[in-house]
């Protein structure tokens, strides 16, 4: 019975084998051919007028309807559908597509809006006609090359004469069958500046220029080319301490998109807003309103890290050339296309000198036939072949001086003319008309000869003509990384169960540590002397008995742990400062010296390297003569955390105990001003503002009157009219000359800044009033230039000591006037002479708290005397330390 049925399956197999039809191949062609038409005709742009086949087509059969008149939209589109076989909806998406670009179509009526995402209008509502523009610069009959259309019954373009970068300006961006391309587009009046530079022989380089405007990093935009990348931000501003106001947004998004990723972060806890509001219309304005408490500087940030208020553009030059795809950068691209414009305009200036040499031509046969009055000859002839005879003999000995021969076709012409023209023929007129066609043919030639001159002209025309509104409107800027742990918000609750191990946000039974985010990484040590850094998770274990948990900060140098440990079982203790930079993270790290046993009975961190001053006590065993002496941490260098440390004794601890809190044991913290991303940093870059310690702050006045003092972190955002950006002396005056609107009179005024951290305007409200010098010297002078009265002489220059003008007063205060005479300008001299008053810092008089672990353990052991910290530089290797600055005494300097 089994064997009938495996006879039967066998059977089935075989009658299944021969049903089956090898098709190997089958498709091979029919994908290819599928493949190079998406690729040639749909989806990727030409390099040599920058048109897709819609796009070329629309602009076709626009140019056939051109009346100068508006024209239906759905009626251009019926007449495209003559030229392109795939239907209205794709025609109509392309021509909103190219009107929303504002420089080949005149648009009327609902087109939609790029910056909210809406869409246009049914195409029958909607009407358009070709800008002045495209028709300056994307036509001409002449010079075009013509092929059949898809049915064969008319003739479309092989590519338009387009004699400007209109792919460049335009951009274009499209998905074929194994590639596509991605081309921004750039600024109008900058392609056209590259064009001239090319033509003259000048490098250059052109950057993209979005119409949603904001700010382009495009340091690694790689000439447009595969691998680039090109950082896009809105443009976001403080309007107060509560309100953020976005004004421009990334090119690729809308207000619609940014603001739902907006509130998808607020959802997830990455920011935190009370409430957002959308009052787009002609311009961009979204309000995004803060609650109480929160830093704007640090929304900024955290929108930017966590939202689309910035978007990375990846590039990728792609074009057809000889019905081919071809990679290539922009600068290429504009160099091809300033050389295609200087070709098609030399076609054009021939078929010009054709023209003028044949109307030159016709009217000296013309003036010949009249003047001479060959066209007598012709009466007594009989036949046709006669009249052109005659005709041609009585040219005969007139014709020398023409630039080609006479034909049977100007003869033809000539018996055209008509007797009412021949019997007002002007021979003077006749001459005129033919001097001045002489004056338009060495023109021509001369443009000929001086071709790329004429190139540059025509470049430098379109720019006079149609460059006006077409300025700048993306800011280009470097950007620096955002940081998303230091700005995302920490609406989470880390807890520890320090005898167990365990550290996470599930455990609420357990001990709060801190508030943190899904992204934070958090450090912990334990008793035994390991360090781990692991992930924010619910529930992780890293160790027993654990000491200290906090959250991480990468490449911190500033936050130094201090710490005393045993080694071993029974071993010596050990005093070491560190800080911890760079690991691997869920790595188990010890900071003891690797034995079994150690135990740590002395840890604190200190955020900004404060140093304290412990006292060790030793267990009364033998006779040790001193149980108890102090230990200053400041006496201890900072090492790598793989060091052994130095020996504090070799007897055995009873306990440590926090005697007095220390003082940072650091040098005041250097930081700079970048100008080129309007960033403070410490990594040298830019400017130096000076060194800072804890209490220090910074002074921002800006051109608008405002003046105000900040804690110099470096995630705060500056605005773009700022004018002095110093370290705050709070004893140094402020002098101000501005000008009054109300009064129409200049005011000088000196002040102090007398509430830390408030913005305030120190010039009048008047809408006309305004800063004019603003000084933060002691001694600062001023040149006061008059303006000259007719009539009369103008009235010397006068030098104003401002300390001695006017005494340092409110900054509400009026001020007083500084003259009544008109005055021309103001200028800053250079300050007096000052020596200013010795500094004194908060950090020099106070102590700052710090985190202390103090561990008291039984331990025997038998002592003798106390051992004084000797200095022990042995280490362990560890392939992640961090890199130290040591100098030859082995201190260790961190900023």
């Amino acid at each position: 019975m089994a064997e009938d049925q495996n006879d039967e399956l066998l059977n089935e197999d075989n009658s299944n084998q021969e049903t089956i039809t090898k098709v190997t191949g089958m498709y091979k062609d029919w994908f290819l051919d599928y493949a190079s038409y998406v690729i040639l005709e749909r989806a990727v742009p030409a390099i040599e007028d920058g048109f897709k086949p819609v796009q070329r087509r629309i602009m076709h059969s626009m140019k056939d309807l051109d009346d100068g008149r508006y024209n239906k939209v759905a009626n251009i589109v019926g007449h495209t559908m003559q030229y392109h076989p795939h239907g209205d909806a794709s025609i109509a998406d392309a021509m909103v597509q190219i009107g929303q670009k504002d420089l080949l179509i005149d648009t009327q009526g609902n087109w939609g809006n790029i910056l909210t995402g809406d869409r246009a209008a049914a195409s029958r509502y909607i009407e358009a006609r070709l800008s002045k523009f495209a028709l300056d610069v994307v036509y001409n009959p002449k010079i075009t090359e013509w092929q059949a259309s898809y049915d064969g019954r008319r003739k479309e373009p092989i590519n338009l004469p387009v004699m400007f970068p209109l792919l460049l300006a335009q951009g274009g961006e499209g998905i074929a069958v194994g590639l596509s391309t991605k081309i921004l587009p750039h600024n109008f009046i900058e392609l056209i500046d590259a064009s001239v530079k090319h033509l003259k022989g000048k490098r250059f380089t052109i950057y993209p220029d979005f119409p949603t405007a904001g700010i382009a990093d495009i340091s690694n935009y790689n000439d447009g080319m595969r691998g680039g990348k090109v950082r896009v931000r809105a443009k976001i501003s403080q309007v107060d301490k509560n309100t953020l106001a976005i004004t421009e947004i990334p090119f690729g998004t809308t207000t619609s998109s940014l603001i739902d990723s907006v509130l998808k972060a607020n959802d997830k806890g990455k920011i935190k807003i009370k409430r957002i509001e959308d009052n787009t219309a002609a311009e961009v304005e979204i309000l995004i309103h803060l609650p109480p408490g929160l830093s704007p500087d640090k929304t900024i940030d955290a929108l930017y890290a966590f939202t689309a208020c910035e978007t990375s553009i990846s590039p990728l030059g792609c074009v057809i050339e000889n019905n081919k795809p071809f990679f290539v950068g922009v600068t290429e691209m504009l160099r091809r296309s300033t050389d295609n414009t200087v070709q098609l305009l030399k076609q054009e200036l021939e078929i010009r000198l054709g023209e003028f040499e044949e109307q030159w031509h016709f009217a000296s046969l013309e003036r010949i036939f009249i003047e001479n009055r060959i066209y007598r000859d012709i009466e007594e002839e009989e036949t046709w072949e006669g009249v052109i005879q005659a005709i041609d003999k009585g040219l005969q000995p007139h014709i020398k001086h023409l630039k080609r021969a006479v034909t049977d076709e100007d003869i033809v012409r000539l018996t055209e003319i008509r007797i009412k023209r021949i019997s007002k023929f002007d021979i003077d007129k006749a001459q005129q008309k033919i001097d001045a066609l002489e004056d338009q043919i060495a023109e021509v030639k001369h443009h000929l000869a001086n071709l790329i001159d004429y190139s540059i002209a025509y470049f430098e025309r379109l720019k006079k003509d149609y460059g006006e509104g077409k300025e700048r409107k993306t800011e280009l800027r470097a950007f620096d990384d955002v940081d998303a742990t230091k700005v995302v918000i920490r609406n989470t609750k880390l807890y520890v169960n320090r005898e167990e191990g365990f550290v996470g946000t599930s455990l609420r039974r357990d001990e709060y540590v801190c508030d943190c985010s899904d992204i934070d990484d958090i450090i912990v040590f334990t008793q035994e002397g390991k360090m781990m850094v692991t992930k924010v998770d619910s529930k992780t274990f890293v160790g027993k008995n654990i000491i200290h948990v906090a959250v991480f900060k990468k490449k911190d140098k500033r936050t130094i742990y201090n710490m005393i440990y045993r080694d071993g079982k029974k071993g010596p203790s050990y005093v070491k400062r560190f800080a911890v930079t760079s690991i691997t993270r869920d790595r188990e790290y010890d900071m003891t010296n690797g034995n079994k046993g150690s135990v740590v009975w002395y840890f604190s961190a200190n955020p900004n390297g404060e140093a304290e001053v412990v006292t060790v006590l030793l267990r009364q065993v033998g006779s040790i003569k001193k149980l108890k002496w102090d230990l200053d941490f400041a006496d201890i260098l900072i090492k790598g955390r793989s060091s052994k440390g130095n020996l504090v004794t070799k007897y055995s601890v009873k306990r440590i105990e926090l005697k007095e809190k220390g003082v940072s044991t650091l040098k005041p913290r250097k930081i700079w001003f970048d100008d080129t991303v309007q960033r403070l940093n410490v990594d040298e870059r830019g400017e130096l503002i000076g060194e800072f310690r804890g209490e220090d702050r910074l002074l921002i006045i800006t051109q608008s009157g405002n003046v105000k003092t900040i804690i110099p972190e470096l995630t705060t955002h500056f605005d773009s009219d700022m004018i002095v950006l110093e370290k705050w002396i709070p004893k140094k005056p402020i002098s101000a000359i501005y000008y009054d609107g109300e009064k129409e009179r200049y005011y000088v005024k000196r002040f102090l800044i007398e509430q830390e951290g408030k913005e305030e305007t120190f010039i009048s409200s008047h809408s006309e009033s305004q800063l004019e010098i603003v000084s933060t010297d002691w001694r600062p002078m001023v040149d006061v230039e008059f303006t000259k009265e007719r009539g009369k002489d103008r009235k010397p220059n006068m030098e104003v000591n401002l300390e001695e003008f006017i005494a340092v007063k409110g900054i509400n205060a009026l001020g007083n006037q500084l003259t009544k005479e008109k005055i021309n300008q103001i200028s800053l001299l250079e300050s007096l002479p000052y020596e200013a008053p010795e500094e004194v810092h908060a950090d020099e008089l106070d102590v700052v708290d710090e985190e202390t672990v103090s561990v008291d353990l039984e331990v025997d052991k038998t002592e003798e005397k106390p051992e004084q910290p000797k200095d022990d530089s042995s280490t362990k290797s560890d392939e992640n330390d961090e890199d130290l600055d040591v100098d030859d005494k082995g201190q260790v300097t961190l900023f």
